[in-house]
């Protein structure tokens, strides 16, 4: 594990240094030929009585990696039949993927089209509205699950019409290191677990705790992560591949960038680098990637740098890549490519830049479709699709507005969400399944809840005031993740402190009387941590627990 913080805010302007230098991990079977000097692994993870074949760099290679997802059987690093076992299986550290609330076949998408959804960077696609059902339901279930579990009623909505409950989460994970503040975190597409990124350059990937499909919460633990993955220098972005099963170890990979490193993608089960991809600039330098994105259908690793987008076949690591610049004869979108989204139901996807702009590109050859008005006051940093296609959600760093823009008019802005950030970090939101719920936190830690379905159908670019408001740490809540069918929410704090004045070691001002030293008001309001709520109806154990709990508080009173 590292134990360097994080050398500036992700997405900052970097130095780029020659520096093709990575660790000596061996690659599990997937992605070959990326002209690593590493050992290959057989399918089973066992080495193979003969070396096959080095692919060169330049050759293709078989697509693998893209291939549609296979559910059937069990993999080989699934011990446990999920079909057979009557008890959720435990959490294993080697197999940090492994489904905790049965098989999730429902939840994937098995096949290429053009109408599958985009579960990348939040956008969910095509489903049906929340009164209806959250999610898809479960054909299969596990054995140990009752009727008032969650996973049994997958059809549970969000309810913001109170708090959300707080489950649980991870904080001890984070105090080892000085200001080891978190970075965002995103569930996995199948839902299986959450992956985060903190100031310690270390991925961390989290499964939810078995307690939770069964409502016995009153014991839950905190989380450990299962599995660490070190990065060389600062994270700028990373992503989950859009087809992760946990129950095909195959598609459980995800892709990461950091400073003067290429773009890794590492092994989801075992914490290995499976591969990465090499970008190169005009010099022939190793530059580094400031935003990832996979496209829905896996194929492809889109990749943000300094007025250019280059795209990498997933089947193909190495250098080899296309190449789209965003500026074409000094007309285009400038600044750094600082943020992706895809639309879930036209060939289309959005560049946000740090020049406060987004634009629409096709996905075919990267031609520029629409370049949004300049509105925001700070860099843009995240955007969304709505899961319909025809609105796009972006935020900025320093910017005190959420813009909802109308794609049909690419130039008008249906209305701005209110949310307060006063720093230069990536603050995300996040979209419900239906689209309706858009979630966001701020610098002070509050969570805020629009219903974009009370926004004035006239667009007269209206602040929409939110529905709900809650306070979820006591520092800046930089990331929210909605889980892709349970409504359970995920959040990450922290941020970068800067010592005020007085607040050097040795000032007599930081010693109390007698000497004694007096904790910095900086240190007071850290609040590094992972959190894991409930924002859906609670189940009749737990309403019994709470009536059961309300008549001991009347009889003690009494």
């Amino acid at each position: 594990m590292s134990d360097t913080a994080g050398g500036g805010e992700s997405g900052g302007v970097v130095q780029e240094a020659e520096a093709d230098n990575e660790p000596p991990l061996q690659v599990p079977p997937l992605l070959e030929g990326d002209g690593l000097d590493v050992g290959e692994t057989s399918e089973e993870g066992v080495p193979p009585s003969a070396k096959r074949p080095r692919v060169k760099e330049e050759e293709p290679v078989p697509e693998q990696v893209a291939k549609p997802v296979k559910m059937h059987g069990e993999t080989p690093a699934q011990a446990v039949s999920l079909q057979e076992d009557p008890a959720p299986p435990a959490q294993r550290t080697g197999e940090p993927l492994q489904c905790e609330d049965g098989p999730v076949e429902e939840e994937v998408p098995v096949s290429v089209g053009g109408e599958e959804e985009c579960h990348q960077n939040g956008d969910r696609g095509h489903d049906a509205p929340l009164e209806e059902g959250e999610a898809k339901p479960e054909e299969e279930h596990n054995g140990s699950e009752s009727a008032d579990s969650p996973s049994e009623g997958q059809r549970l909505g969000l309810d913001f019409t109170q708090n959300p409950q707080m489950l649980t989460g991870s904080c001890t994970e984070y105090s080892n290191l000085p200001e080891n503040y978190l970075k965002g975190c995103k569930w996995a597409p199948d839902g299986s677990c959450i992956l985060t990124n903190s100031a310690d350059n270390v991925l961390r990937v989290y499964n939810i705790p078995p307690e939770i499909y069964s409502y016995n919460w009153d014991c839950l633990p905190e989380m450990s992560p299962v599995l660490r993955m070190a990065e060389g220098d600062t994270i700028y972005d990373y992503c989950w591949y859009p087809k992760m099963n946990s129950l095909d170890a195959d598609t459980c990979f995800l892709a990461s960038s950091s400073r003067d490193n290429p773009v890794h993608v590492w092994d989801a089960f075992y914490g290995e680098v499976r591969a990465s991809f090499r970008p190169y600039n005009h010099l022939d330098e190793l530059t580094a990637a400031h935003s990832l994105c996979f496209s829905p259908d896996g194929t492809q690793l889109y990749c943000g740098f300094d007025k250019t987008v280059r795209v990498f076949y997933t089947d193909r690591p190495g250098r080899d890549c296309e190449e789209r610049p965003t500026v074409v004869k000094k007309q285009g979108q400038s600044g750094i490519i600082s943020c992706f989204g895809f639309s879930p139901c036209q060939s289309v996807y959005a560049c946000g830049s740090y020049s406060r702009c987004a634009g629409l590109y096709s996905c075919q050859d990267g031609t520029l479709l629409a370049l949004l008005p300049t509105r925001h006051h700070g860099g843009l940093t995240h955007l969304l699709f709505s899961p319909d296609g025809n609105y796009l959600y972006t935020g900025g760093r320093k910017d005190p507005e959420i813009l909802c823009w109308d794609l049909r008019e690419p130039d008008k802005v249906v209305f701005s969400l209110k949310r307060n950030v006063a720093t230069n970090q990536r603050i995300y939101f996040d979209l419900d399944l239906s689209g309706r719920y858009l979630l966001s936190g701020d610098t002070e830690g509050v969570v805020s809840v629009w219903d974009t379905q009370t926004a004035p159908p006239d667009g007269n670019e209206e602040l929409l005031q939110p529905q709900l408001r809650f306070p979820a740490h006591w520092d800046c809540t930089n990331g929210i993740s909605i889980h892709p069918f349970m409504p359970l929410l995920a959040t990450s704090s922290g941020q970068r402190q800067f010592p005020g004045p007085g607040d050097s070691e040795g000032d007599s001002a930081s010693e109390g009387e007698g000497g004694e030293a007096v904790m910095p008001p900086q240190e007071t309001r850290q609040d590094n941590a992972l959190s894991l709520w409930w924002a859906g109806p609670l189940g009749p154990a737990a309403e019994e627990s709470q009536e059961e709990q309300s008549t001991e508080v009347v009889a003690a009173e009494a």
